[in-house]
């Protein structure tokens, strides 16, 4: 049994209309809603983990040669919130200095009896079968760091990922994911090991009853939300290149023993898979975070908006958790990229002012075309408010005028996409390619730099230039938030 320790369990151009659009609004004008919201993405990366510590959210997500913490006092600032990175994998041991994925972040009372962060991740030395999992530890209590390296974990001399602890009943136990051979699993398993501090498992390996899912192959992500007298381990499933990729359960009353398989409550169905009809295909590898004010759970989670098989350009999204009668957890449908979500309970806001590419015009947030541009709504659930601009005409300017601090883009990035230039008030150009393949929507393509407060100008020109993997020079102009 471990000392009392303190834990933050972190609960915390194209195609079809998006599922929960609103009409545009008219250009230029103020905005209507009552209350802040905010729009994913919150961040183009992958495996997102969400804690909210002192009034502000700290976002991690899979970056691959480091690990990052976005840091905002306000879920709707998060996307505007620039990089802290806490680790460098290329000042580290070469053994795990790449490929470095899924971190998840837990407050425990360290060897010295003192609350610190401890941040779990998985590396390698850029083979992938040599994924193993470590920990840092924080030098105190804060999320931010500094950190120092801690050890390794859970070792079992194979490829090993996503591992996160769980506590259960008073006791600290380990949860990741590997192959099953030798140890009584299938091929992509959960599995769980007990743990003697924050850093340090040992003792016998389980392999947990994660047989639901929509795929065979692959069961990964484990982590935990905690409600009433019930621990809910939950997990994804399938491949997350496909967009079949969804989230599981199993469940144990708190005073269990999760060593014990059959300990274990079972669940059929998916508490969060693909929404077609949205354009959110491979809903995953999420993290659960209380709101601000403590009394609402929210899921953090990656999906695309495309149906193609890819890992490429999964963002981060954020939506309630309700629970029902049974006590169960309820996510509901993945929400469409650019949807109005008001933030959560005690979050402060202000939410950011969308520009669509349709508030066109010379004043106050609005945009300006020059030179030949084609417009549509083609495009669908992967443009915001299914409607978007594009050019591949060299010369061609988007010229977005605000009043603000800052100012963000998204856009469609397609096969046929060039390089845009863009300038903030008329100052010096910055390249930026729009390119990607496959097809993705409602990417962030741009953000500026904090300005001061005040009216400002973004431009964004089609240079007619193009990477050689690109097939056009195309540009689109989709929508630009701008926080106060």
């Amino acid at each position: 049994m471990l000392s009392p320790i303190r834990l933050i369990t972190v609960l915390s151009l194209a195609v079809l209309a998006a599922a929960c659009a609103l009409p545009s609004p008219e250009a230029g004008a103020q905005p209507t809603q009552q209350e802040p919201v905010f729009r994913a993405p919150l961040n183009n990366g992958a495996d997102p983990f969400m804690v909210v510590h002192d009034g502000q959210y700290h976002l991690m997500t899979t970056r691959g040669d480091r690990l990052t913490i976005n840091s905002a006092p306000s879920i709707a600032q998060l996307p505007a919130a620039q990089d802290h990175d806490v680790w460098i994998g290329a000042d580290d041991d070469p053994s795990r200095s790449t490929q470095i994925w899924a971190p998840a972040l837990y407050q425990f009372d360290g060897a010295d009896g003192n609350p610190h962060w401890y941040i779990y991740y998985t590396a390698s030395n850029g083979v992938d079968a040599n994924h193993r999992m470590y920990v840092l530890e924080s030098a105190g209590d804060d999320p931010r760091g500094p950190y120092s390296f801690k050890a390794q974990i859970a070792d079992q001399g194979q490829y090993q990922i996503d591992g996160e602890p769980i506590v259960v009943n008073g006791q600290l136990y380990f949860t990741w994911s590997m192959n099953g051979r030798g140890h009584g699993g299938g091929p992509q398993q959960v599995y769980i090991q007990k743990m003697s501090n924050p850093w340090t498992s040992g003792g016998p390996v389980v392999a947990l009853p994660v047989d639901a899912g929509m795929c065979s192959e692959v069961r990964e992500g484990p982590t935990s939300i905690v409600h009433g007298d019930r621990l809910f381990l939950t997990y994804s499933t399938c491949d997350t290149g496909k967009p079949d990729y969804s989230l599981y359960m199993i469940s144990i009353p708190t005073n269990g023993d999760p060593m014990v398989p059959g300990n274990w409550t079972t669940y059929p169905d998916p508490i969060l898979s693909r929404n077609d009809a949205a354009g959110v295909y491979g809903p995953g590898h999420h993290s659960f975070f209380k709101s601000p004010d403590g009394s609402q759970d929210w899921i953090a989670y990656h999906a695309k908006n495309t149906s193609d098989y890819t890992y490429s350009w999964r963002s981060t999204r954020a939506q309630q958790v309700t629970w029902s009668a049974a006590g169960l957890p309820v996510i509901g449908a993945p929400l469409a990229l650019g949807s109005d979500i008001p933030v959560p309970a005690g979050d402060p806001g202000p939410g950011p002012r969308a520009i669509n590419d349709t508030d066109t015009g010379t004043g106050p947030f609005q945009v300006e075309y020059a030179g030949a541009w084609q417009s549509g709504s083609g495009c669908g659930n992967q443009c915001y408010r299914g409607d978007d601009h594009w050019s591949g005409a060299t010369g061609a300017t988007a010229t977005f005028r605000f009043t603000g601090t800052q100012l963000a883009l998204f856009s469609v990035r397609d096969v046929g996409n060039g390089i845009a230039a863009i300038s903030v008030d008329g100052g010096a150009e910055t390249r930026h390619d729009f390119y990607s393949s496959p097809r993705q929507g409602q990417v962030m393509n741009y953000r500026t730099v904090k300005l001061p407060p005040g009216e400002h100008t973004v431009t964004v020109r089609v240079t007619g230039e193009k990477n050689p993997d690109s097939g056009a020079t195309v540009i689109s102009i989709d929508r630009a938030e701008v926080w106060p």
